[in-house]
């Protein structure tokens, strides 16, 4: 069978690799994937958001199952489109897709069916929000309704930083329509936790945990990224939290779209704080994470391809879905200046004695050299039998890549390891 997996970053790079493993799958088209994928998969120059080209391309190309893995072309409706000309697909139509799309919707969602989330208000104009602001609690959160590359979440520590990010987010539009409405929402404390799920709309497949590291600095400082880093399994994300949140927030979730017409099919995202409440959810995603997809993916046991064909045959609950006991950690190598500006074009070379997964992101392939092309470049997820020694591994084979301008945090794993301590 031929296969098209839509998308080009390193996300797409780990399941491209996963779903290799796969002896029925005989080509991997990479739509428009990226240079660093160029022997792993077939790399065709189509926008993952040029739906019309994605579809054409599949009809003609003898496409037999598509994974459609990025937000935008799930939100614009590449599944409900390559589901009209009869090919299977992996990942949500357009009307389930808006639980990322919206986060209006989502917060909407969870306060009718009583999923526990941060208190908030809803804006679609920037003088009633900044009205609203003069009394309300600081710190506090702002998000931009739509997408905005992960992005759209400002959290504010002071009345004058909130009114500022309605100012940006509505007024100067720096997410564009993103922007047209705004949630603003309690902030909330303790440790996040990140849970990719396998969803076929009745039964619901928790995967690994993962702790993510968005700030591009070390401590956790400096800007919000796509995230530069993480580690699995999450310690924070106990048994008796992972059975809180499957009664509390997994099936409601799931139960909850069914009840709205928008049932869900794919990976469903859970961003969860463990809070002095109980957990609650920050946000949903629609389609696996990235970085998180880079360290759950290489602690599945179970082939991934039957996975997905059974989430779209909505016979999930056929498939026993094992993960190994081992832990991963991934560290991001990206361009020195991410997430504004940074240079590209530097070549990436990788010593022969690198040993660990490497999922490229943003590189072009330019006269046979690999060549850096965006902010977040590459990761290198190492897999241990402990947590420290995957750590170390990966910070390890981090001195086998090597590139102009490359920067990474130094301490990725570290409050994980803090939290294992403290036990």
């Amino acid at each position: 069978m031929n296969i098209i997996v839509v998308g080009g970053g390193g996300r797409e790079h780990a399941i491209i690799k996963s779903l290799k493993k796969n002896k029925e799958i005989e080509t991997i088209f990479a739509l428009p994937g990226n240079g660093g994928m160029k022997d792993d998969a077939v790399l065709v120059n189509i926008s993952a958001t040029d739906i019309d080209g994605i579809v054409d391309f599949a009809v003609n190309n003898n496409i037999g199952f598509a994974v459609v893995a990025p937000d935008d072309p799930l939100v614009l409706g590449a599944v409900d489109a390559l589901n009209a000309k009869g090919i299977p697909c992996f990942g949500p139509e357009k009307k389930a897709a808006i639980i990322e799309g919206s986060k209006v919707f989502s917060k909407n969602l969870m306060k009718k069916y009583g999923i526990p989330t941060a208190k908030y208000e809803v804006f679609d104009n920037a003088a009633d929000a900044l009205s609203y602001l003069e009394t309300a609690p600081v710190p506090t959160v702002v998000k931009a309704d739509g997408l905005a590359l992960g992005k759209g979440v400002l959290i504010c520590n002071t009345r004058d930083e909130a009114k500022n990010a309605v100012k940006t987010i509505m007024e100067d539009k720096v997410f564009g329509a993103s922007g047209n409405s705004i949630v603003i929402e309690e902030f909330l404390t303790g440790p996040e936790v990140s849970v990719l799920s396998f969803t076929d709309g009745k039964t619901v497949v928790p995967m690994i945990s993962s702790m993510d590291h968005k700030r591009a600095r070390d401590n956790d400082e400096g800007l919000n990224t796509g995230g530069m880093g993480t580690v699995a399994p999450n310690p924070h994300y106990t048994k008796a939290v992972a059975e809180e949140c499957m009664n509390k927030i997994f099936i409601p979730t799931i139960e909850a779209m069914n009840k709205e017409g928008r049932t869900f099919r794919g990976c469903l995202y859970f961003g969860l704080m463990i809070t002095p409440d109980g957990p609650k959810v920050i946000e949903y995603n629609c389609r696996f994470g990235d970085p998180e997809t880079q360290v759950v993916l290489p602690l599945l046991k179970t082939d991934l391809f039957e996975i997905m064909k059974a989430v779209s045959e909505e016979r999930l609950s056929d498939i026993n879905v094992e993960f190994s006991d081992e832990y991963a950690c991934c560290v991001i190598m990206a361009s020195d200046g991410y997430p504004q500006k940074y240079e590209k074009g530097f070549e990436i070379k990788v010593n022969d004695n690198f040993d660990a997964e490497l999922f490229i992101a943003g590189a072009k392939e330019q006269d046979g050299k690999l060549l850096t092309n965006g902010g977040r470049v590459l990761g290198v997820t190492a897999v241990a039998g402990t947590l420290p020694e995957a750590v170390e591994k990966a910070y390890k084979e981090v001195e086998n890549v090597s590139f102009d301008n490359a920067y990474y945090r130094s301490d990725i794993g570290k409050r994980a390891l803090e939290a294992l301590k403290e036990g």
